[in-house]
């Protein structure tokens, strides 16, 4: 159980209940299904077009999103409004620019061709913080699915409304069922998760500690990660 409680009032705003084991392997495998069909590179300009939706629908529903983060997490109104800006235009950079990113690059050598393509690696874990509950999460949805890569998100436990929030907008935004799909589990259920062969990568940000526990996990099982983690560098 997962329950949303603002940290101002300790007022109790919602409970969501954890997926049980059958729930997280149905996630698993829609996300699996998808992913072949879904990183094709043909489908590059539909994956565009859904991503530039999830602008317009992020937009649309600042407001709601705002309140969201301000009674979930306590960030002030005004900055919880302009992180959902934030989000859409960082949807909007990759609609402009993911089709140059992702196109063939040309390598001079001794060969007759030579060159580097990047192609999608499949579904994609994600742990997220609740600091930046919105903004943590698209900056890596969005280039993720506009690669053609699937995403999974464990977020941090005490944002689980801004978690399925996003997972809608997903879905409202065009984007097929399993594209991007929230993992309402907790953070001791991650390891099995980062091991199973349907999962290619992980990405995470947060203390240093949890990054060490994710490294460890995905080093054992040779598979990539990225790691933000915690700073402490003053701004005076």
């Amino acid at each position: 159980m997962f329950k949303s409680v603002n940290p101002a009032t300790q007022a109790e705003l919602a409970t969501i209940e954890a997926m049980t084991e059958d729930d997280l392997e149905a996630a698993l495998a829609r996300a699996d299904r998808l992913a072949p069909d879904f990183g094709q590179r043909s489908l590059l300009s539909e994956r565009l077009s859904r991503l530039a939706s999830l602008a317009e629908t992020i937009r649309n529903r600042k407001e709601d999103l705002a309140q969201i983060m301000t009674l979930e997490m306590g960030k002030p109104i005004t900055q919880a409004r302009a992180e959902a800006e934030k989000c859409a235009v960082c949807c909007d950079y990759y609609v402009e620019n993911a089709e140059r990113f992702l196109s063939d690059q040309t390598i001079k050598t001794d060969h007759e061709r030579s060159y580097v393509r990047w192609l999608p690696i499949g579904p994609v874990l994600a742990v997220m913080p609740w600091n930046f509950p919105l903004w943590q999460v698209i900056r890596f949805a969005a280039p993720a699915l506009a690669a053609g890569n699937v995403g999974l998100l464990k977020h941090a436990s005490n944002v689980p409304q801004m978690a399925n929030a996003i997972e809608e907008l997903c879905l409202e935004a065009g984007f097929p069922k399993g594209a991007f799909q929230t993992l309402m589990i907790g953070s001791d259920r991650v390891a099995n998760v980062i091991k199973d062969d349907r999962v290619r990568a992980v990405t995470l940000t947060g203390s240093e500690g949890a990054g060490r526990a994710v490294a460890e996990t995905a080093g054992a099982v040779l598979k990539k990660c990225v790691l933000e983690l915690g700073g402490s560098d003053p701004f005076i």
